[in-house]
């Protein structure tokens, strides 16, 4: 029964009976829901990870592709989420900075997976715009970086006519797609798969936790400013809610060492004490902090690793990098050396 601006007790009855409240044009968008003779069958249905269980009447029981998505990660190592309550404080870029240390010793094998649909920036991140997927009898195979063929990457850039191109979804077929990135993605045997999220605690978060088994834990970058701390505890928060272990927050952006006098300038003032702050407050643990440094700017404007800039012995933002990927291995491993 649709909507006809006679509701009695609703608060917006008025307004329903004297304009329509959606745009006719946008109605399509809305979901049916579970029951009726649209379910699963309506222009917003496409893309909806459900559709084919409401279509079919089934909405009981558990979704048949998780037992398959599980089955497709059996040979995958430790599955770890970078997330991020407020965008602009560098996730992506420590994502892949990230992936790229991990890397560095070829016998090691690197997943990163960029779930963030709507602004998939790991593909210049790392070089590879002008990839493509290509689909085998396994499944999609991701796009490989680096000499060593160690670390692979999948992305929606790679799927667009153009790198420019807008990605303009609704939820459900943000959602759709992330489950296929999980079903159909064939990433063979990986130590670590990192998963770049978007900013926020919304659907691609929710999809993400519900369908890849067995999650290790969540990344949270921050940057000093207390801006930027108010929506990481929220984020924080959210991990407690849905069951996933926090590995650690990581400060970005924290302060500026000067090349020509080695004097640390605080570019975003930590007036509330920081993230190690934070950290200490809310029990959870501090990973470390990467200031601003032009070889980490150089190396994600140029899409390759800070090895590649920084040469063989690390320093600044590098060696914060190496110093966060050995505390992470420390969480899910034991005493790792990245040295």
């Amino acid at each position: 029964m649709s909507c006809d601006g006679k509701c009695a007790g609703c608060s917006n009855a008025g307004s329903c009976g004297s304009a329509p409240v959606v745009p006719p044009e946008e109605k399509k968008e809305i979901c049916p829901g579970p029951s009726g003779e649209e379910a699963g069958k309506a222009s917003a249905c496409a893309g909806c990870p459900n559709a084919s269980r409401c279509a079919s009447g089934k909405v009981q029981g558990p979704d048949p592709d998780i037992a398959v998505i599980a089955e497709r990660f059996q040979d995958i190592g430790k599955k770890i989420l970078v997330l991020s309550g407020k965008g602009g404080v560098g996730k992506s870029s420590v994502s892949t900075q990230l992936a790229y240390t991990l890397s560095r010793d070829p016998d090691v094998q690197v997943g990163l997976l960029d779930i963030d649909i709507c602004g998939p920036s790991v593909p210049t991140l790392t070089g590879t715009m002008d990839e493509e997927v290509e689909r085998t009898a396994q499944g999609w195979q991701p796009v490989y970086v680096g000499p060593d063929r160690n670390l692979a990457v999948m992305s929606i850039g790679y799927l667009l006519p153009s790198k420019n191109d807008a990605v303009i979804w609704r939820g459900p077929k943000k959602n759709g797609l992330i489950k296929q990135f999980l079903r159909d993605v064939y990433w063979s045997q990986l130590d670590y798969l990192i998963v770049d999220t978007p900013p926020g605690t919304s659907d691609e978060h929710m999809s993400i936790v519900q369908y890849l088994p067995d999650i290790d834990g969540a990344i949270i970058v921050t940057t000093p400013q207390e801006v930027a701390l108010a929506d990481v505890r929220k984020e924080i928060n959210f991990c407690h809610k849905v069951g996933l272990p926090v590995i650690g927050v990581v400060e970005n952006m924290s302060g500026f060492v000067c090349p020509n006098c080695d004097k640390v300038h605080q570019i975003f003032k930590p007036t509330s004490g920081g993230a190690a702050k934070m950290c200490a407050d809310m029990d959870v643990p501090f990973l470390g902090a990467i200031p601003l440094d032009g070889v980490l700017t150089e190396a994600c404007d140029k899409g390759s690793s800070w090895a590649e800039v920084a040469g063989d012995k690390p320093t600044g933002g590098p060696k914060a990098l190496i110093d966060i990927a050995e505390n992470v291995m420390g969480h899910l491993d034991g005493d790792v050396s990245m040295e």
